[in-house]
């Protein structure tokens, strides 16, 4: 979002008090955000997610994931597409290597080996120090 359209959201006193009116349940960031850029600057909206979510399993929220589910080869198919999602990894028109910059939903249990993996999805050189983290 650039300063034009920050400011026009922040502005909006047509769209927002409709939206909070028949929308209740409605999440701003996930529901106005999106639609109002969707109605009003079709052009300036990638059209596309930057959160890898699983909806595999049905129901009104993604799966979640333990300790037991993340695994290198779950984060490397976030990572590049290639798991549950559905996703063709194009932005704007290009292809790219990176699919998503985030995910959800990781149980607390999970942030030790999502700490662990890092380095290798990443790519970093080092392992990552992450018993550092949890233990502050």
């Amino acid at each position: 979002m650039d300063r034009s359209l920050a400011i026009f959201v922040i502005s909006d006193d047509l769209y927002f008090p409709l939206f909070q009116r028949h929308c209740g349940s409605c999440i701003a960031d996930e529901h106005y955000l999106p639609t109002l850029v969707s109605v009003r600057f079709p052009r300036r909206s990638a059209n596309r997610s930057l959160t890898w979510v699983d909806w595999s399993k049905g129901g009104p929220h993604p799966a979640r994931f333990g300790r037991k589910e993340v695994t290198v080869e779950l984060l490397e198919g976030m990572r590049n597409g290639s798991s549950s999602s559905s996703s063709t990894c194009n932005y704007n028109g290009r292809s790219t290597r990176v699919c998503f910059l985030f995910a959800r939903k990781f149980l607390p249990g999970s942030l030790s080996r999502l700490l662990r993996f890092a380095p290798r999805i990443m790519g970093f050189k080092q392992r990552f120090n992450y018993r550092a983290v949890i233990e502050q």
